[in-house]
C-alpha cells in the first residue's frame, strides 16, 4: 500500500500542484506562532512541550484516523493517505522557481534570476555571475527535494498510517518557525528534534545520491567535505550530490580540501533534474521490493 500511495500522490501532484504556502506553510506558521506565544517561557521543557503538541500529537491524530478509516475500508485509509502525502510532499509545490531561474538564466535575465531564487530560498540574493547563480539554484534544488520528497518518504513508509509525512513536516516548520520567532532554549528542542529526525534520511539520500550517479566522487567529497560546511547536515547532502554530478558546490566551504568536478552552469542544472529524478525512482523502487518481500513473508 505504501508504494501504490506514493505513486499516487506524486501522480495528482504533478497534474495539479497545489499552493502549499498557502495551504500547508502558512496555517503551519500560525501553528508555530500561536504554541510560541502560550508556551515559550525560556524553557526546554516549555519547548518540548509545545513540540509534542505541534508535530507530534497531530502525527498521532494523522495514525488515528487511518485505523479508523482502515477499519471501515482500507480503499479509505489508502484515499486518506495520499490526501496527506499530497498536502506534505511534492517537487512540483516549488519546482517552477527551479524551472523559471533555468529559464531566466538562458535568456541572460539575471535581475529576474536573482528575485526568483531570493524569493524560493527566503533572503536577498547579491550575486551577480551566471555560474554563482547556477550553484545556489542547485543547492536549493537539491535541498527541496530532500526536504519535500526524499525525508517525506523515508518517514511514510517507517511509521504507520502518513503518520511519518504529517511528523515531518510538521517538525520542519516548527524548526524553521522558532529558529526567528522564539527564545533559544525553546526553539532548540525543535532543532535538536528536527537533526535527530534528519540523521538517518539524511545519510540514505547521500547514499541514493552516489548510487545513481558518480558513486565513487560522490563518497569522496561526503567524507571530506561535509564536516567542512557552515551546516554539516546540509553539507552532507549537497557534498554528495555534487560529487555524484561532477560539479562543485558551496562557495568557502571545506576549505583546503581538492573536490572532483566543475564549476556549476547551466547544464548541471538539467543534470540536477536527472539526479533527483532517478533518485526518486530509486526510493520506489526499494519500497516496492520491500512491499513484495513482506507480502511474500506473510503468503
Amino acid at each position: 500500500m505504501a508504494f501504490l500511495s506514493l505513486v499516487a500522490a506524486l501522480v495528482l501532484e504533478q497534474l495539479r500542484p497545489f499552493d502549499a504556502r498557502r495551504y500547508v506553510l502558512a496555517p503551519g506558521g500560525r501553528l508555530a506562532d500561536w504554541l510560541a506565544a502560550r508556551f515559550d517561557d525560556a524553557r526546554v521543557k516549555s519547548g518540548m512541550f509545545a513540540w509534542m503538541l505541534g508535530a507530534a500529537a497531530p502525527a498521532a491524530a494523522a495514525w488515528g484516523v487511518h485505523a479508523l478509516f482502515y477499519g471501515a475500508s482500507p480503499a479509505a485509509a489508502w484515499l486518506f493517505d495520499v490526501l496527506m502525502l499530497y498536502l506534505t510532499m511534492g517537487l512540483r509545490q516549488f519546482s517552477h522557481f527551479f524551472t523559471d531561474i533555468h529559464l531566466a538564466l538562458r535568456m541572460g535575465d539575471l535581475d529576474r534570476v536573482r528575485a526568483l531564487l531570493g524569493e524560493w530560498r527566503g533572503a536577498p540574493i547579491e550575486v551577480a555571475g551566471v555560474r554563482e547563480l547556477a550553484r545556489l539554484s542547485i543547492e536549493q534544488a537539491v535541498l527541496h527535494a530532500y526536504r519535500y520528497v526524499f525525508a517525506v518518504v523515508f518517514w511514510f513508509v517507517l511509521l504507520p498510517g502518513p503518520a511519518g509525512a504529517v511528523l515531518y513536516r510538521l517538525a520542519a516548520i516548527l524548526d524553521a518557525r522558532w529558529r526567528e520567532a522564539a527564545s533559544p532554549s525553546f526553539g532548540g528542542w525543535a532543532r535538536r528534534a528536527l537533526e535527530a529526525i534528519d540523521w538517518l534520511p539524511q545519510r540514505l539520500t547521500a547514499v541514493s545520491f552516489a548510487v545513481v550517479g558518480n558513486f565513487e566522487d560522490a563518497i569522496y567529497c561526503w567524507r571530506t567535505q561535509a564536516a567542512g560546511w557552515s551546516d554539516p547536515a546540509s553539507g552532507i547532502l549537497l557534498a554528495s550530490a555534487g560529487g555524484a554530478l561532477g560539479v562543485h558546490l558551496g562557495k568557502g566551504e571545506a576549505e583546503g580540501v581538492a573536490a572532483p568536478g566543475e564549476a556549476a552552469d547551466l547544464d548541471f542544472m538539467r543534470s540536477t533534474v536527472g539526479l533527483i529524478w532517478r533518485t526518486l525512482v530509486l526510493l520506489l523502487l526499494v519500497v516496492l521490493l520491500a512491499g513484495i518481500a513482506a507480502w511474500a513473508g506473510q503468503a
